[in-house]
């Protein structure tokens, strides 16, 4: 059974609080605002791979994604997701940890407010781990399509003044997160107490 391609093209740009302020106020007038999208995500790394589990408090849904390819080897992600309900989350979890992926998972809760503006999708974030940064993404169905695409994104990331990460930042920050180390100046309390 041949299934269509779920291939999200994705780039991040570092921000500031004042950007993240900045960019909240402007697509919220300038863009599509596709809500808030505050969730709880797991991310289990494998050598080449990720799988991310997420529970949208927002939402009130969950999520299992295997990303075929691991942030900093390229900017296009093939996805498999799964759905299911938030209360089988505790399960999917322990079924992860049964698997022999729990030791190398690691634990996020994200602020997140989705846009759309000029055909890319937003997602203005702060976790504890990478602090403020947003995430641009285009999902497409062809891989030939990438480069275009890329293209586009960054297109109006420079629109909005955001240097994009190149794969090999992307890379070098990912592994500083894997041994703990944390950029967001609040913790999670901290950050939804805060009046933007």
């Amino acid at each position: 059974m041949e299934t269509k391609k779920n291939i999200e093209v994705e780039l991040r740009s570092l921000i500031d609080e004042k950007k993240f302020i900045e960019l909240n106020d402007f697509l919220m007038k300038n863009g599509e605002d596709l809500g808030e999208d505050n969730k709880d995500s797991y991310f289990y790394h494998l050598p080449d791979k990720l799988i991310k589990v997420v529970n949208s408090e927002t939402k009130n849904s969950a999520k299992l994604t295997l990303k075929l390819q691991k942030i900093g080897l390229g900017d296009d992600f093939e996805e498999i997701d799964v759905n299911f309900l938030p209360k089988d989350m505790n399960s999917v979890l322990r079924i992860l940890d049964i698997l022999g992926y729990g030791e190398n998972h690691l634990y996020s809760y994200q602020n997140r407010h989705n846009y759309l503006y000029k055909g890319v999708e937003f997602a203005i974030k702060y976790t504890v781990s990478w602090g403020f940064h947003c995430e641009m993404e285009i999902v497409i169905d062809n891989k030939e399509d990438v480069s275009k695409t890329i293209k586009q994104i960054e297109e109006v990331a420079r629109e909005l003044g955001l240097k994009t990460m190149s794969n090999d930042e992307s890379k070098e920050f990912m592994k500083k997160i894997i041994t703990g180390w944390e950029r967001g100046p609040y913790s999670r309390d901290e950050f939804k107490n805060k009046k933007f």
